[in-house]
Order: C-alpha cells, then sequence, then structure tokens
C-alpha cells in the first residue's frame, strides 16, 4: 500500500499537534515543520505528496514557499491555512499557485476530507507514456493543442506552463466545448469539493488561464464569459 505523506508547516505547535494526530489516524504519513525556511527545506527533500501551508510564518511567509516552489518547477499540491480576514491573501495564495485554501479554525475532518479531494484529483492526471502521438487524446483549437494525459498544451507550438489546477480547468472547458459551465458546477468537477459557494476561486483560475492563452484578455477568444451564469470555452475549431 502506498502510503501518502503529507508537509504541514505551521508555527502554531497546538495545531500542529492537532493535525499530525488526526492525519495519522486518517492513515497518512506526517511530517511537520515549524517556520517557513524549515518548510521550504523539507518540501525539496522530503517529497511530500500534498503540503499543507501556512500563510503567516517566521522566517520565511507562506507566500514566499509557495512562490518559491512553483518557480522550482515543484507542482506538489499545496493546501494554504489563512485566517477569516485574509481576503487578499487567499486570493494572492492562488495565484502563486495552491491548489485550495482553507480558514482558521478548522475542523480535523474537515482537513481530511480537503487533503482527500486535492490528493484524488491529483491522482487523476496519468503520467506520460510512451505511445503514438495519434493515439492520445488531444483537444485542438486554432493555435491552442492540449494533450491532457501528458500534462502538456501549446500554443502556435510553443509551450505553454499551468499549475494543476490551471491546466484541470482548461481540460474540463475544452472538453466541453460550447457548453456553458456555471461556477458551481466548475467547482465540483475541477476542485471535487464543495466551496460552499465560494466561487471566486474559479474566476481567478479563470483569469490565469485567459492570462496565458489569449491574445488579448478584455476580448477572449477562448474563454467567454456568460454573464449571470458561468463561462464557455468557445474556441475556433480544429485547424
Amino acid at each position: 500500500m502506498n502510503v501518502k505523506r503529507i508537509l504541514v508547516v505551521d508555527d502554531e505547535r497546538p495545531i500542529l499537534t492537532l493535525l499530525e494526530y488526526n492525519l495519522k489516524q486518517a492513515g497518512y504519513d506526517v511530517i511537520t515543520a515549524a517556520d517557513g525556511e524549515e518548510g521550504l527545506q523539507k518540501a525539496e527533500t522530503e517529497s511530500p505528496d500534498l503540503i499543507v501551508l501556512d500563510l503567516m510564518l517566521p522566517k520565511l511567509d507562506g507566500m514566499d514557499v509557495c512562490r518559491t516552489l512553483r518557480q522550482k518547477g515543484v507542482d506538489t499540491p499545496i493546501i494554504m491555512l489563512t485566517a477569516k480576514s485574509d481576503e487578499l491573501e487567499k486570493i494572492l495564495g492562488l495565484e502563486l499557485g495552491a491548489d485550495d485554501y482553507m480558514t482558521k479554525p478548522f475542523s480535523p475532518r474537515e482537513v481530511v476530507a480537503r487533503i482527500k479531494a486535492v490528493l484524488r484529483r491529483s491522482e487523476q492526471r496519468s503520467p506520460v507514456q510512451d505511445t503514438d502521438e495519434q493515439a492520445e487524446p488531444v483537444y485542438e483549437s486554432g493555435p491552442l493543442k492540449v494533450y491532457p494525459e501528458r500534462f502538456e498544451a501549446y500554443k502556435d507550438g510553443t509551450p505553454l506552463e499551468f499549475t494543476p489546477k490551471e491546466f484541470e480547468l482548461l481540460v474540463h472547458l475544452i472538453s466541453n466545448r460550447n457548453r456553458v459551465m456555471s461556477r458551481d458546477q466548475l467547482l465540483s468537477a475541477v476542485w471535487n469539493y464543495d466551496f460552499a459557494g465560494d466561487t471566486r476561486i474559479v474566476d481567478v483560475h479563470i483569469s490565469h488561464l485567459r492570462d496565458k492563452i489569449e491574445e488579448n484578455t478584455r476580448r477572449p477568444v477562448f474563454i467567454k464569459t456568460i454573464r449571470g451564469t458561468g463561462y464557455k470555452f468557445e474556441g475556433p475549431q480544429e485547424g
């Protein structure tokens, strides 16, 4: 059995102890860090399957840890912990590549459920396989090519870089071309968790996708906003 390893980074000892105990009870291998520098070091050397990362940390804050890991190409899923009042920080965390966020106080059961959901989505991405390109699933829209099994996308032959959640959102949208998707539907399909109507996470990721695939984000060609409803992928057909 492949036991998943979770890295918990928080400077509050009671929270570290609580999460460590409950995650071990749920069957996870748990490692902990009490500041940002230690958390960054363990994230790079201990090969965790997921990181629970507090926003406010001594030595190096959670934003810097997340930013540094993503800049180094580390795509380990990250769940960021924030205080209820840190609305801007939540959005910034998502912009830096965090996969999810939770507000304090939280219940251990909620943390375990959120971890399971994020890991499940991460595991559903198939590894690159040596196979004939024509046999692989591929979505094309004008200059855009998306290979879901390779976790690769290209525009005019140039590779595009996405966070895991950005890529999953793009695949879901392009595979449902011309279908209007509500924000709640996208939350359920991509994040696979009930965010209690907090659809801002969708809007942030849509904005990031547009920055990377649209020529003019004010007049998007690929991802259209359907006012009062949600979004629709409406890019040009193949060729």
